[in-house]
């Protein structure tokens, strides 16, 4: 019981992540809502465990659940959904940039002004996570190799730092990333007909 008691928030946001994943898989708009509400705990759960990076990152996704929300809504016109695309070239190499930039401030700003113990890891997952929210806020197919990335590493970093639940889910993601990849790329291919 004990156990249970001290990893509650742990067990909360694991549950409201999988639900979030599971819309996510099926490009259901209330997976905006659920992700509202699991960043928002994130936000304790990770400053409690000292994964600031983690923490900051839960404010960005709480605007960016707002915004993905707005941009599905609003489709590409008033009548249309937004519809499953590829992201282009020239906003690939230009999210990579920012990626690798965010990442060496993050990891700086860590190293220098916290007690954290995985710099490298929290500020890369952050920094990934920035360009993975924002993909899959415009509906673009590759967003799932980026959580794919994401997710392997806090799925290392989280049992490293005694998040057992909220690890076990990033597993399961990684899982349920390969499998929303081939769904949405179906998806995308019987829009396109």
């Amino acid at each position: 019981m004990d156990f249970f008691m001290a990893h509650w928030l742990d067990i909360v946001t694991t549950v409201l992540g999988l639900a979030y994943i599971l819309l996510e898989y099926r490009a259901s708009l209330w997976m905006w809502v659920v992700g509202f509400a699991m960043q928002a705990l994130g936000i304790v759960l990770y400053y409690q465990k000292g994964l600031y990076a983690d923490c900051g990152m839960e404010f960005y996704y709480l605007s960016m659940t707002v915004y993905g929300y707005w941009k599905w809504v609003r489709g590409t016109s008033s009548k249309n959904s937004l519809p499953i695309t590829h992201i282009p070239l020239r906003l690939l190499v230009r999210w990579s940039a920012i990626m690798a930039a965010v990442w060496a401030l993050i990891y700086w700003l860590l190293v220098t002004y916290t007690n954290s113990n995985v710099p490298l890891a929290d500020s890369f997952t952050t920094a990934l996570s920035l360009v993975g929210i924002w993909a899959l806020a415009h509906k673009y197919l590759e967003q799932w190799f980026i959580w794919i990335a994401v997710d392997v590493v806090t799925s290392i970093l989280y049992f490293y730092k005694d998040i057992p639940f909220k690890a076990s889910l990033y597993v399961l993601y990684v899982v349920i990333a390969i499998f929303g990849y081939m769904k949405w790329r179906r998806m995308m291919t019987s829009d396109a007909k």
